[in-house]
Formats: structure tokens, C-alpha cells, sequence
């Protein structure tokens, strides 16, 4: 490729918006698969799909906010991903476009990101090539030095100011080596992230099975998008997993971070472990041959969301996870019944079972209302009771997320695939991350406790409603369909009191 046609790309870029037309067009890298035998530089398979991840989010950065967190194992070209978005950024966000590079080491970025970065200035277009200026700490444009350009910070605890003072049209933040980076950086620089034209990225080593980073992926996963990266997809990064083998062992946290690109396993205090939720979305079972039970947890009026989840055996129906904010009971109630009387013969609940304490019992009353076409099969259940069959659990609803636990554990449940609708995958995604948050302790009396939810509210956890309407689905027994059990499918009319 000529440096002319390269330039002719680097137009086709800024005009698109594309970043893997940058990588290809103008810095000069072959796709994955392509003959090489000029040992050109070549994307590896989730670079490529990381690219076109970052141009959806470029594209729309204006109105929605941009966020893709990549957590790996080692040496599977972060780096070189970095280094292509931030001159991408820089060559074709515009003359007012910054770059703050955020590490919690400089001299990560120093022998890290920095030499990478004149690797790849070094083999661009002479045109644009002179356009360019490095430093030690700053990559800027000649034509806009204080508009335009890559600026390395650190961060840490005690100095978390690393985004302040960072004011553009188009800002890329990166976190590289995110799992060092402290929660009050992301807190001090909560107004940049929120400008619109404001995107971030976040890479690293899953070193930590807390703060920011591990967020990402768990209670913040639905408003970022997540990618893991195994070092046993990507050729160039199998040198040492021989070594992690020999030294750790496959089943070490070791091979889990430095290969597998997984979070460490979780402490012993973790209810639903990370992986075991994601494991479900992956996998494919054989569904039971049970109907469904849903579950619907009741929110405050104005304050936590009312949500339902189904499932059906060993799985998740995702298609019919709902949130709903600001109804009064009445008015969740109208949505419960539409949803039911919209939802195929075949595919309805044999139970919908309702939390009933405090403003669950406004629902439920009105669930079981004569007229209602779902009285006869609505359960309350008060989460306040005694455990009923996880040995050592609490309260009942301890025990219901321990029945949680051992149905993702057991390895055989599975995540409905999910449908295009992007409020449902939304949905899922936030759920994910409610599962894999809350830990529990042990009482006086020696009985496992989970994180109740005004104590996660307290500590600026999200309320995991959408966890607890799944775990309310297994206070239900199991009604297999051979049973007969068709008595739901009465009809009933409905009653003036639904219209809400």
C-alpha cells in the first residue's frame, strides 16, 4: 500500500469513523487469517472484534456513553490496541480531541504504552507522521498543542485527580492496568466521564476480584461493554502457559488471571461466583421439561425498580425479564396479568411467586383479587421466615440465594441466549452483575447471612432486585409438563381494577 492510498484511508477513517479501517488502512495491519509472508503487523482475532466495538461506541458518543472494559491474560496485545484508539482519536476526533492515558504506575506507561505508541507514529504516513509530536509524557498535534493530544497521568489513592481538568468535545479516557486503579479516581472524574462526547476504556490483567475494574464486569457491566480475552485464543500469547502449568497448576488463580484472563476466584464471602453466572451464558443444555416460575420482586414506589425474571427448570428465559420503576401496586399488577395474557399458552407460569413484605403485599393482594386471571396460581413468599432448606442459611431469603448458588454451580443451567432487544440484554447484563455481588457473614448463632439490601444501599451497592426475583422463582416447586398441571389456563375476566 502506497503512503498515498494510506493517506486516502486515513480520510476514509475520519469520515466513517471506523478504527479498524484506521488499523488497516493507515498504520498497515492484515486482518487475522491473511497469508503474511513479509511478517506484516497482524490484528489478532479480538483485536478486531474489540475495534469494532470501539467504532460502534465512537460513532454514538454524542448520545450515548461510550464504555469498553477488556479484561485478559498476558501478552495479548493490549498495548497495540491502545496504541492504535489513541491515534485513531488523536488523527481523527477533530482538533479538539484528548487522550488521558490513566495508570496507577508511571513506569508502566513509561516502558509500557509510551514506546508502543512511537512504534506506531513511527509507521504512519509521512504526511500525517509530521504532524505529530512526542514527548515523555504528551503525544500532540502540531497545528492544536494544548487542544489535541495523548497525555499520560497517574493515579492513586491518596492523588486521585488524574481526569480533572480534562475538558474537550471528544475525550477517550483509557484505564490501562485498570485493576490498580483506585475507586476515588473514577470518583473525582465522574464529570468528565459524563461530558457528552465522553468515552472510556479500561484494559488490564484481572489481578483483583474488587474494585473499580472487577465493577466493570459485575455490578457496572450493563453500562459497559465487556470483553475477556484468554490468552489460549491468541497464538502469540501461548509462550507461557506451559510455564503457569508447571509453576501454579491449570486450577491456580494464577491460570485463571495470567492465562484465562478471569478474575482470581472470589472470596470465600462471595455468594454467586463471577464466572459460574457468565459460564451460563455460554452454555447450552437440553431445557427441562417443566413450566416456567416467575418471580417478581416489588420495588419502593420511586425508588427501587419492581422487576420479574422466569425460569424454567435449569433455564433463564431471558425474554421475559422485565424492570418496571414508579408503579403503585395496583399498576404492577396490570403488568404481571398483560404480560401473562400476552404470553403463549404453552410458555405461561405454573407460579408467579411475589415478595411479599412491605409493598409487595399491595401486588400480591391485587394478583389474587377473585377477578384475577392469575389468583389460582400467585404465591407470596416472605423472605423473612425461616430457611427452609439450605441447612445453616439464615432467613429464607439466605437460603434462597444459596439455592441460587448451587443451581449456577452444578454446571448444568443455562442463560437463554439472548433476543436482539437491547433493553433486554441491558437487563441481563445488570443481572450478572447483581448475582456475582453480594457476600454474606456468619451470625452469632452461627448462620450464613447474606448482605441484606439496605446494607448494600449503605455501602453504594446496587439494589440486585432482578437477582432476587430470579431467587424468589426458587421458592416454587417443580411442575413438569407430562403432569397435566392445566388448571392456570382457565379463563378469567378481567376486573375494572386492572386498569391502571
Amino acid at each position: 500500500m502506497t503512503d498515498e492510498e494510506r493517506q486516502i484511508a486515513w480520510a476514509d477513517a475520519v469520515r466513517t469513523g471506523d478504527a479498524l479501517l484506521f488499523a488497516t488502512g493507515v498504520l498497515g495491519f492484515l486482518l487475522p487469517g491473511v497469508p503474511n509472508p513479509t511478517m506484516q503487523p497482524q490484528l489478532e482475532a479480538w483485536q478486531v472484534e474489540a475495534l469494532q466495538r470501539f467504532t460502534k461506541a465512537w460513532r454514538n458518543r454524542f448520545t450515548t456513553k461510550g464504555r469498553l472494559s477488556i479484561k485478559s491474560g498476558h501478552s495479548v496485545g493490549k498495548t497495540c490496541f491502545l496504541s492504535i484508539i489513541s491515534l485513531f482519536v488523536l488523527l481523527c476526533g477533530g482538533p479538539d480531541s484528548k487522550v488521558p492515558v490513566i495508570s496507577s504506575s508511571q513506569d508502566q506507561l513509561r516502558d509500557g504504552l509510551w514506546p508502543e505508541l512511537q512504534k506506531w507514529i513511527n509507521a504512519l504516513p509521512p504526511l500525517l507522521r509530521s504532524e505529530i509530536e512526542w514527548s515523555k509524557e504528551r503525544v500532540f498535534m502540531k497545528c492544536a498543542p494544548e487542544e489535541a493530544f495523548i497525555v499520560a497521568r497517574t493515579a492513586s489513592k491518596h492523588r486521585p485527580e488524574a481526569l480533572q481538568g480534562i475538558h474537550a468535545k471528544t475525550i477517550l479516557a483509557i484505564f490501562e492496568e485498570a485493576s490498580g486503579i483506585p475507586e476515588e479516581t473514577i470518583e473525582a472524574g465522574a464529570g468528565t466521564l459524563a461530558t457528552p462526547g465522553a468515552m472510556a476504556v479500561a484494559v488490564g490483567n484481572p489481578t483483583r476480584a474488587s474494585g473499580f475494574f472487577h465493577a466493570t464486569h459485575t455490578k457496572m457491566r450493563h453500562i459497559w461493554d465487556c470483553m475477556t480475552v484468554s490468552c489460549e485464543d491468541v497464538p502469540r500469547a501461548r509462550g507461557h502457559i506451559d510455564d503457569i502449568i508447571a509453576l501454579y497448576g491449570r486450577n491456580s488463580n494464577k491460570y485463571r488471571v495470567r492465562v484465562l484472563g478471569e478474575f482470581p476466584s472470589q472470596d470465600d464471602e462471595t455468594v454467586i461466583p463471577l464466572d459460574a453466572v457468565i459460564a451460563a451464558t455460554k452454555r447450552q443444555v437440553n431445557p427441562s421439561d417443566v413450566f416456567p416460575i416467575w418471580g417478581v420482586d416489588p420495588g419502593r414506589f420511586g425508588d427501587d425498580p419492581s422487576t420479574l425474571i422466569a425460569r424454567g427448570g435449569n433455564t433463564l428465559l431471558s425474554r421475559y425479564t422485565r424492570e418496571w420503576h414508579g408503579l403503585s401496586g395496583k399498576q404492577l399488577a396490570g403488568r404481571i396479568i398483560h404480560l401473562y395474557q400476552s404470553t403463549p399458552i404453552h410458555e405461561r407460569p405454573a407460579k408467579i411467586m411475589v415478595d411479599v413484605i412491605g409493598i409487595g403485599s399491595s401486588p400480591y393482594d391485587f394478583l389474587r383479587d377473585d377477578g384475577s386471571p392469575v389468583a389460582h396460581i400467585t404465591e407470596g413468599v416472605n423472605v423473612a421466615e425461616a430457611a427452609a432448606i439450605i441447612e445453616g442459611a439464615d432467613r429464607l431469603r439466605d437460603d434462597l440465594w444459596f439455592r441460587g448458588r448451587a443451581w449456577f454451580m452444578a454446571m448444568d443451567c443455562q442463560i437463554e441466549p439472548l433476543p436482539e432487544a437491547p433493553d433486554t440484554w441491558r437487563l441481563i447484563e445488570k443481572l450478572i452483575g447483581e448475582l456475582s455481588t453480594p457476600t454474606y457473614d456468619f451470625t452469632r448463632r452461627g448462620t450464613q447471612k447474606v448482605i441484606s439490601k439496605d446494607e448494600m444501599r449503605k455501602a453504594g451497592i446496587p439494589s440486585p432486585n432482578l437477582a432476587d426475583a430470579l431467587l424468589l422463582t426458587f421458592a416454587a416447586g417443580v411442575y413438569p409438563r407430562q403432569s397435566h398441571f392445566r388448571e392456570r389456563y382457565t379463563p378469567a375476566s378481567q376486573s375494572s381494577w386492572m386498569a391502571a
